[in-house]
């Protein structure tokens, strides 16, 4: 009977497979182990000193374990797995240290000496900078596509891991690590997070296990579910849209602002008069817009006579209220057509902030009327771009502020539904050439190539998980029609 063919193999130091974990507790760690026979029918071995080596043990383990498996000698040796498990993300192979970033290290000179002149860790006032300078300097590394390491220093003199891409962007003089990096900032809420912020988890019982550091790049999109991460990880620093907080270990992120920012340093809200009046953009209102600057709009218009329209509310989320509200004070500012279509813009939005104009008139009057008014003659409407999308009369029923068709809700997406919302989404698909899926039409029913399409569409935005699920959604809808 022929004997089986066993395969040799080192028990890898940092491999967590049952495998090479039953080799190490078998294989003491002793240089120089040697295998001694016991007298029993079941091999043994012990760990004493003399001239065999490790290979030596491994080969006549296997020897025995073959030879008792085909001679019948007595009761097999329980057979170990071999294969290894798979490679732990972050850990890059050499002899790097055993934690996933290094520690406090000075700056490094190009030999790779360290500069001796400065001290990590001990600053008694935090370096100057701005936000936009921090986003820059991290470009620079992705731009290079700076290899991850935790022993080596890129020609800066900073350490080639996570913490050492904050120190970089920071500008901080020494590589600081996820145990020291918020002694140099201060903590703020997920609201306040702005460019150049960062989200840390630090594990202070094993940093091992998952400690990690990012600069926030800013929201995706209006929901703030998907943020742009800048962070130094295998096999080289990246830019890529992620889950907040981050795809692992999401609940430990805390968000810092590093101390020395020359800008917004405190995390506090902006003072009045700097930027608070600031109109937030067209995107964040009409059909599908949820957040507090509908809210903001909603209370400015009740303040302006607006009551009448509210069942309840003002909220976060646009309703239709929040469209008749606005058209009403536009109307009452003398404003028709496309200078009066309900969605706020910059002359509507600094009219209401600034108290500026008439009041909606009571119910049952229409109030004066000013033909030579602002937006007559497109000198300060919608028409000119000053108040709404700059595309006169590009807003019609249900049309939503960013100049696109409006949401129509997710229930128009679904398996089985078959409406005329399924066949615009397919045409724009296709115009947007992500309809390779369609085999005909696109037609009113929903389908598998409808969602095939729009899954494909949400990739090419950097989207995974579940944002990328092949169902649109506001944001979607809205970059899709753009």
């Amino acid at each position: 009977m022929k004997a089986p063919v066993f395969e040799e193999f080192d028990a890898a130091s940092d491999c967590d497979c049952p495998g090479c974990a039953q080799w190490r507790r078998i294989m003491p760690c002793s240089s120089s182990p040697s295998f001694s026979p016991a007298p029993s029918p079941s091999p043994s071995f012990s760990c004493v000193s003399g001239a065999v080596g490790r290979p030596a043990v491994r080969r006549a383990l296997v020897l025995a374990a073959a030879a008792s498996t085909v001679l019948g000698a007595g009761p097999s040796m329980t057979a170990v797995a071999a294969t290894h498990g798979p490679a732990r993300p972050g850990i890059p192979a050499g002899d790097e240290p055993g934690t996933p970033q290094g520690g406090k290290a000075p700056l490094h000179g190009p030999a790779g000496k360290p500069a001796p002149a400065t001290k990590p860790g001990t600053l008694s006032k935090a370096p100057a900078t701005t936000r936009a300078e921090i986003i820059n300097r991290a470009k620079t590394w992705i731009d290079a596509e700076v290899p991850y390491s935790m022993s080596e220093y890129w020609s800066d003199g900073y350490r080639q891991d996570c913490s050492g891409f904050v120190s970089m962007a920071w500008n901080l003089p020494g590589n600081e690590w996820t145990g020291s990096l918020d002694t140099v900032s201060d903590r703020i809420t997920r609201d306040q997070l702005q460019p150049g912020d960062i989200l840390l988890f630090h594990n202070p019982a094993n940093p091992e296990k998952g400690s990690h550091v990012v600069i926030f790049g800013g929201w995706t999109d209006y929901t703030h579910t998907y943020y742009i991460a800048y962070e130094a990880t295998p096999p080289h620093a990246r830019k890529q849209g992620t889950p907040y907080a981050y795809w692992k270990n999401s609940d430990r992120y805390l968000a810092y602002r590093y101390k020395g920012l020359a800008e917004s340093a405190s995390g506090a809200k902006p003072a009045a008069g700097k930027g608070a009046g600031r109109f937030p953009g067209a995107a964040y209102f009409g059909p599908g817009a949820n957040n507090k600057y509908v809210t903001q709009l909603g209370r400015l218009l009740v303040a302006r006579g607006a009551g009448r329209f509210y069942t309840s509310g003002p909220g976060p989320r646009w309703s239709a209220a929040d469209g008749r509200a606005t058209r009403a004070f536009q109307r009452a500012q003398g404003w028709t057509g496309a200078d009066a279509d309900g969605l706020p813009g910059p002359l509507t939005w600094s009219y209401l902030l600034g108290k500026k104009g008439k009041d909606i008139p009571p119910e049952g009057s229409t109030g004066p009327k000013e033909p030579n008014g602002p937006g007559a003659e497109g000198s300060g409407g919608n028409g000119s771009g000053l108040n709404g999308s700059g595309v006169s009369g590009a807003h019609g029923p249900g049309a939503s502020s960013h100049g696109v068709p409006g949401y129509p809700g997710r229930g128009m997406f679904r398996p089985g539904a078959s409406n005329t919302y399924v066949t615009k989404l397919g045409r724009q698909l296709v115009k947007k050439r992500f309809g390779k899926y369609y085999t005909s039409g696109p037609g009113p029913r929903w389908g598998e190539a409808d969602r095939r399409n729009v899954e494909a569409f949400q990739r090419a935005q950097g989207w995974r998980g579940g944002a990328a699920d092949g169902y649109p959604g506001p944001e979607t809808w809205r970059r899709l029609f753009s």
